[in-house]
């Protein structure tokens, strides 16, 4: 049985856990929602991946790619401090 597919759509949400810092505060929240949802350390990852022929870690790390994009296209971008719903696209209502 191939379980890609399932790896994908279990790995697809796994950068949502990072909206676990506005527990504490927005100003927490938002720096552990913009380290999840920024390119750096998935491109880290790929590059890595890539050099490295590990197939594994270039599948996890083009899911993460994937899910930021999916991310920036349906409004949601990186936070402010100001609150969850204010992120440098716009102001989500």
């Amino acid at each position: 049985m191939d379980y890609s597919i399932l790896l994908f759509f279990l790995l697809l949400f796994v950068p949502d856990i990072t909206m676990v810092g506005y527990l504490l505060n927005s100003r927490t929240g938002s720096l552990v929602y913009n380290i999840g949802h920024s390119l750096i350390l998935p491109g880290i990852l790929l590059f890595i991946a890539y050099l490295g022929g590990l197939s594994l870690l270039l599948t996890v790390a083009l899911i993460w790619i994937a899910h930021i994009y999916l991310d920036r296209s349906l409004g949601f971008g990186l936070k402010y401090s100001k609150g969850f719903k204010v992120t440098h696209l716009q102001k989500i209502d």
